[in-house]
């Protein structure tokens, strides 16, 4: 049977902020020199995020490639240590936690990698990839395990039968089941979807994001999904926030970022997403963004956008950066022009 997400977790809240990150820093050493390396630089992946996440829903962090989305999800996790700056789960600091305390805490919080390929040991069973959670934090050995784990499979709709199978005998979409499944084992509160459906085939997507919403509201259940794709995120998410390199640029609520999105890089983004109707999608007008991505090392002074924005003017250069601010209704953004776009 499979186990109640109520008991032994943690202590119900006062709050309904299951998740409250404060200022998040992720700096990497830029170093140069073959034997006598020394450090020239900094690889600003993320630098300064501010949020939180409601318990209970799907927070959806998108954006392009480089921008810091999976260094967001790992280093709320504590897989990468933050630079500087507080992640508070259930107002526990997570960035003073060490050893025991962090390896306990981190029964709450998992995470579904992007590639099923490579996140399961191909020299491992299935039943023992998804039981080795159970045995790790000790709730469950023998029989109790095993009986847990097929229950597990089936929650996910893989069969029973396949515990004494291997990775290298499943598809893609079923591997991903199998990594869920595993997620699940510890009954957690959180889980970081590190874009979990970005390598399976469009045909399997929609089965997996299914299964995950179904899932949330099974065992109640907080993501924080990952994805560069907006058209994905609709369906599943509550809250969207938009990041481009290591900034949160716009925040706010599905329907309201979908219907009026306010920060250029947030309009660029929609343009991209097909219409499935024919004759709007002749009508509208495509927003293509020129130039590359700026370097995370040296990013541009004044908005981080104005480089590639097309509406930019010369406050968005010579200003420092935009004020992350409510433009009404909980819909945040980080943009000088704001106000144009209302």
């Amino acid at each position: 049977m499979m186990p109640s997400q109520t008991s032994d977790q943690l202590t119900q809240p006062q709050t309904d902020t299951l998740l409250q990150i404060e200022n998040l820093q992720v700096h990497f050493p830029l170093m140069r020199g073959m034997l006598l390396q020394r450090r020239v630089g900094w690889i600003k992946a993320v630098d300064g995020l501010s949020f939180e996440i409601k318990r209970g829903e799907t927070l959806a962090l998108v954006g392009e490639s480089g921008c810091g989305k999976s260094t967001t999800g790992r280093a709320i996790l504590q897989l990468l240590r933050p630079t500087q700056g507080q992640v508070l789960f259930e107002q526990t600091e997570l960035t003073n936690l060490t050893g025991e305390s962090l390896r306990q805490m981190r029964r709450h919080m998992q995470m579904i990698f992007q590639d099923p390929y490579a996140s399961l040991n191909p020299r491992m069973t299935i039943g023992d990839i998804v039981g080795e959670p159970l045995e790790i934090f000790d709730l469950a050995t023998g029989a109790i395990k095993q009986a847990q784990v097929q229950q597990l499979l089936q929650t996910v709709g893989l069969s029973p039968e396949v515990v004494h199978r291997y990775p290298h005998e499943f598809s893609g979409g079923q591997r991903q089941r199998i990594v869920i499944a595993r997620a699940l084992a510890v009954r957690p509160d959180f889980i970081v979807c590190d874009e979990p459906i970005a390598a399976l085939d469009v045909s399997v997507q929609a089965q997996v994001i299914n299964l995950m919403q179904a899932l949330q509201q099974q065992f109640g259940l907080t993501y924080l999904f990952i994805a560069h794709d907006l058209s994905v995120v609709r369906h599943i998410s509550d809250r969207i926030a938009v990041m481009y390199l290591g900034k949160i640029v716009e925040l706010g609520n599905r329907d309201a970022l979908y219907n009026t999105p306010l920060h250029p890089y947030t309009q660029a983004l929609l343009s991209a997403v097909p219409i499935p109707d024919p004759d709007l999608e002749a009508t509208r007008q495509r927003i293509v963004l020129q130039g590359d991505l700026p370097s995370p090392t040296n990013p541009p002074q004044g908005c981080r956008f104005h480089t590639r924005c097309p509406v930019a003017i010369d406050r968005c250069r010579q200003e420092p950066e935009p004020l992350f601010k409510d433009a009404g209704g909980g819909h945040y953004v980080a943009c000088h022009l704001v106000d144009d776009f209302r």
